[in-house]
Formats: structure tokens, sequence, C-alpha cells
């Protein structure tokens, strides 16, 4: 047993949610199913009300407070909620519809200052963000389980090894924009942030037990810190398949399918796959249909399609064809960086040997630190050192360059004097 878990024993009486807190039941060291929240289903708060009532009690509650968002990828547009769960010691549970209350502002300012227990928090702070709930502290308890060396650090797994609780994942992928939102939903929501606070206390115990908790906090405060992410350039260029658009035309044809598809998603407010699938966008690209009738013929296209809908695709494959040279899009995105390593031993056979015994060397202290090669330092950050490294590359120098590039100081601190070796050596 870890001392995560000794941890989490020690305080069973109060992470029992649903299991009975004497007889656990568990057969084997098998995990605790958790079936119920302790308070039971709270109901959800959808009128502004109602959710003043929560920011109030949530006030007066003490302690961390547990979050969580449900979206409907898949499904919607975007990336936005469509439910919100908090949990706080002396507040309990509250499941939060953000199409009733869309505006959680006031909540966010009431528990500004306290910190927040995510699960993969930067999948979460996009959606919470746009609802004006914006946390100053957190604690993020997937990153801690990488950093503690896990091997399994979904919220599941997480729970069962640490606490030996069994969650109930089944509606995670589900349309969470459906109303009303099912009681079997509303319990794995309400269940999501049930045990948070107990996970996120025994996986502090646990990086303080490897000397790692002050590592977290940095990469915690780095979270929080960070500006929302800008807008990515070319959006279309990651559509599946893309590997086999080779020409420039082609290309055209997948830009001017994703963008019309994106416009008909967007005002739709559904899925694009749901609209035209990425393997048609390809399939059009690479054939770049003369007209309608070889449209049709096309994986994607069949008769299913309304002559509307085929006609607007074709529109489409019309306007790319009709472009100019120069109008066309250049292959490949432009390069904000290095090239791809794989072509550093044409280009640089020397920046090509420095690559290889940097990411020699983060490996292996990776290993022995007992946490994944990312989460030492990124791989992006290494190949920008190695392909420009500082013009004396002297620690102070090295350390320099990783600031840079967004390194975090404990992130220097192990990886400057490998990183230096790595760039000498090679020189």
């Amino acid at each position: 047993m870890t001392d995560a878990q000794e941890t989490a024993a020690e305080t069973a009486l109060r992470t029992t949610g649903g299991a009975p807190p004497d007889d656990d039941g568990s057969v084997d060291g098998l995990p605790i199913p958790l079936l119920e929240p302790r308070e039971g289903i709270p109901p959800v708060v959808a009128t502004d009300d109602a959710l003043a009532e929560v920011i109030a009690a949530f006030t007066r509650g003490t302690g961390p407070v547990a979050v969580d968002a449900e979206r409907a990828s898949g499904y919607r547009y975007g990336q936005r909620a469509y439910l919100v769960q908090l949990r706080r010691e002396g507040a309990g549970t509250a499941l939060i519809d953000p199409v009733g209350c869309p505006d959680l502002s006031g909540l966010g300012e009431a528990l500004s200052g306290t910190e927040w227990i995510l699960h993969a928090a930067t999948q979460d702070l996009p959606c919470l963000r746009e609802i004006g709930m914006v946390p100053t502290r957190l604690f993020d308890t997937e990153l801690a389980g990488r950093l503690a060396g896990f091997p399994r650090v979904g919220l599941g797994a997480m729970v069962e090894s640490v606490l030996g609780y069994a969650l109930e994942k089944g509606h995670s992928a589900v349309d969470w924009s459906t109303r009303p939102l099912p009681e079997p939903w509303l319990r794995y929501a309400a269940l999501d942030v049930e045990l948070l606070v107990d996970l996120r206390d025994a996986l502090e115990k646990e990086l303080d037990r490897q000397g790692k908790l002050e590592w977290a906090r940095q990469e915690f405060e780095a979270i929080a810190s960070a500006p929302p992410a800008p807008p990515r350039k070319d959006p279309w260029r990651r559509t599946s398949g893309m590997h086999k658009v080779r020409r420039r035309r082609q290309l055209a044809v997948v830009r001017e399918l994703w963008t019309a598809r994106d416009k008909i998603a967007q005002r739709r407010d559904v899925s694009p796959g749901k609209v035209l699938s990425d393997a048609a966008i390809v399939e059009a690209a690479l054939a770049v249909p003369a007209n309608l009738h070889a449209l049709t013929e096309l994986p994607g296209f069949g008769h299913r399609m309304g002559r509307r809908q085929l006609e607007q695709w074709q529109a489409a494959v019309e306007r790319a064809k009709a472009l100019t040279d120069v109008e066309l899009p250049q292959p490949g995105q432009q390069l904000n960086g290095p090239p791809p390593p794989r072509s550093w031993v044409d280009k640089d056979p020397e920046a090509a040997a420095r690559l290889s015994a940097a990411r020699a060397a983060v490996s292996a202290l990776a290993e022995e630190l007992g946490l994944p090669q990312e989460n030492l330092i990124t791989p992006d950050t290494v190949r920008r050192v190695c392909w420009e490294p500082p013009l004396e590359p002297t620690e102070e120098a090295v350390a320099g360059a990783l600031s840079s590039h967004g390194a975090r100081a404990w992130q220097i601190a192990q990886v400057t004097p490998l990183l230096t070796h790595a760039l000498t050596a090679t020189s």
C-alpha cells in the first residue's frame, strides 16, 4: 500500500460516499463501488435564485473546492460547458446548469482565492472561463498523478488505486446538452466531485513523500496563470487524413470544404463531424470532382444526402478550383520553431547529434525520477534548445534558454546540467 492509500484509509469515514463506513464490503482487495453521493443527488441549479443560494453556501464553506464540467463534445459545436459540478466542505455538492445560468462570474468571484481541485484542469478551464469561472489557485489531480509516477491517471483509475473506490464511468461521452438530464447522468456527475478533495489530500502527501510537492505547486501555478490559448492558425490543416493530401489544389479543396462545414455546424450548433466527416473531405480533395454526379460517387457523399447539401459541397469544391495559383495554400504549416527532427540529419547533422544526446539524457532522468519525459521537460523545448543552442552553452546560458521557453524553475534545475553536457559533448 502506498502512503497515498494509507492516507485514504485514515480518512475512510469521510470518503465512503454511499458505501458503508464500517463494513466496506470489499472482496479480496477489490475496489468498493461508489454508488450514491453522500447527500444524494442534489437538484440541478437553473435559476438565478437557486444560484444565489449556491453562491451563499459555497462562500460559507471551508477548504478547497472540487470543480468539474461536462461538455457535449461530438454532439454540439464548440466546447461549452453544459453542467458544472462543485463540492466543498460545509456546502455539499452543487450541480449547475450553465444553460439556465450562463453567467457564473458571481460564483467565480465568491471562490476567488480558494484552491480549486480539478482533474485534467487544462481540459475544463477553457469552458469554465467562458462562463466566468477562473481560478487563482488550483490543484490538478491528474497532473499530480503524473508527477507521482502513477501509470494510469484517469479519474476512475486514480480514485481506485489511491482511495480504493470504483467510480461508474459509463456516462462520460453522453450528450450533456440533453434536457432534462437523466438521473443516472446526474448521479455520475455528482460522484465525479465526491472524492476529489480526498484524492487531492492523498496525492499531496504522496508528492511530499517523493520530494515533488514543490514541483507540483509550480506546475499548478503555471496552469492557473496561463493566458487563454490563442486561436489556432489554419485549423483546417488538422483535418484527419491530411497526410494523404499532397497537391496545393487539393489542399484548397480541404480548406473550402472545412470552412463551409464549420459555418454550417456553428449555425446549427452541432459537431462538425455530424455535418460532414473528415474522411469525406479528404476523399473530395483527392478526387477534385468535376461535377455533382462525380461528387455523389465518393464515399461520404451518398444518396442519404439531399441535393441541396450536395450542391453546397460541390460549390465549395468549385471555389477551390477557381483559385489562382497565387491564392492556393502552401503545403505544410509555416513552422514557428525548428523543422521536424527527421530532417535534422540532412539539414544540420550537429544539431541532430545534440538532439539525440539530449533525448537520451532526458529519458534516463525521467525514468530515474519516476515521471513521464514530457512532464520533466516538453519535447518542444528540448528541440528548440538543441536546434538553436546558446553561443556559449554554459549552465547559466542553458538555464536562461529553458526559462525563455517557459520551463519552470524545478525543470530548469533538473535538466540544465544534462542538457549542457549534451550540447557541449557533441560540439
